[in-house]
């Protein structure tokens, strides 16, 4: 159930023409609280728990954290053949629940001990470093874009993967970019072609912000240059930047690419430039995601670290450094710096 659907007028007020129009109105701005994707992730969440109540007999309703705590465990170590999900994926799930139970009037007090407990217990007993995922290094990315055709996908891939890697964007905030100020309802953000590169006025995460994308050393993998490239002979003024191609391929169709085409795009790209050749196929897919160029930016950009910070739309350094790989490992000697 979407965000705002439940949102009506209190049983004692009679609704009126006004009224009913700022309830519709405030539906739609509590729809616009949380991503597509997000919503979508919390639904399969709530449906997922909900069905295994079912299977035992209880009611999801009302919450109930005696049950979630044996829910969790079960994620943690199911007694079927289902697989163990991490602590992130488990969290994860608490998140949607919390949201389905609001949708529903109820409360979910994730601080219960019933709850809280189990799950400390669930980090301390399976919690393991996070598997980073593969830097796309500027080299890396050279041979990835050698694997491309010379038509209009091709065009359009090239500048997908050059503005995603020097604008550190996530691939959800690539295919939402429009060509211009709320061309579409559904934009995230558009893009202003200037002398000295590409202006990008963003919605992240973390709210607005513009990263600036300068032009690159030589044609062949300027970011600006391959868009430029892409929305000319696309014919794009207008609408969605990164759009899918005709069966024929000789024309941008107007519909806008999911952020999946770019994870799959840089999976096909890896595996076509012999990245990491001492992986199977499988490992390799594994590996390389559209966070790999965020990771490659991150990991190469020999500047001031606040610089990558703010293009990257972190709210704090920390968060930057752990998308930098190899970066400052060792850089820094404080065994001999100690005197040892």
């Amino acid at each position: 159930m979407p965000d705002g659907d439940l949102l009506a007028l209190p049983a004692h007020v009679a609704g009126s023409g006004t009224l009913d129009r700022l309830v519709e109105t405030a539906r739609d701005y509590a729809r616009a609280a949380a991503s597509d994707n997000t919503l979508k992730a919390y639904a399969k969440d709530w449906a997922h728990f909900a069905r295994w109540c079912r299977m035992r007999g209880v009611d999801p309703l009302p919450a109930s954290p005696q049950m979630i705590g044996l829910y969790i465990a079960d994620l943690a170590a199911p007694q079927g053949k289902a697989p163990a999900l991490s602590v992130s994926s488990i969290e994860r799930r608490l998140s949607g629940l919390a949201w389905g139970y609001a949708q529903r009037g109820d409360r979910l007090d994730r601080k219960d001990r019933h709850i809280a407990t189990v799950l400390a217990g669930i980090r301390r007993k399976h919690a393991r470093p996070p598997v980073q995922k593969e830097a796309i290094l500027p080299q890396d990315l050279r041979d990835m874009l050698a694997t491309l055709p010379h038509d209009l996908r091709g065009l359009r891939d090239r500048a997908i993967l050059l503005i995603g890697f020097a604008g550190g964007l996530r691939r959800a905030e690539i295919v939402s970019l429009d060509h211009g100020r709320d061309d579409t309802p559904d934009s995230g953000g558009w893009v202003q072609i200037m002398d000295e590169g590409a202006l990008i006025t963003l919605r992240g995460k973390t709210g607005w912000r513009e990263v600036e994308i300068g032009r690159g050393s030589s044609d062949q993998t300027c970011p600006v240059h391959a868009l430029t490239q892409w929305l000319h002979f696309a014919r794009i003024g207008f609408g969605p930047i990164f759009v899918a191609v005709s069966r024929n391929g000789l024309k941008a169709t107007p519909e806008r690419l999911s952020d999946k085409h770019v994870a799959r795009l840089i999976k096909t790209c890896a595996q076509a430039a012999g990245l990491r050749p001492e992986l199977s196929v499988a490992e390799r897919n594994r590996l390389y995601s559209g966070h790999s160029l965020r990771a490659g930016l991150a990991s190469s950009a020999e500047v001031d670290e606040r610089y990558v910070q703010k293009q990257l739309g972190h709210a704090s350094a920390e968060m930057t450094r752990r998308y930098q790989r190899r970066r400052d490992r060792f850089r820094v000697n404080l065994t001999k710096a100690a005197g040892l």
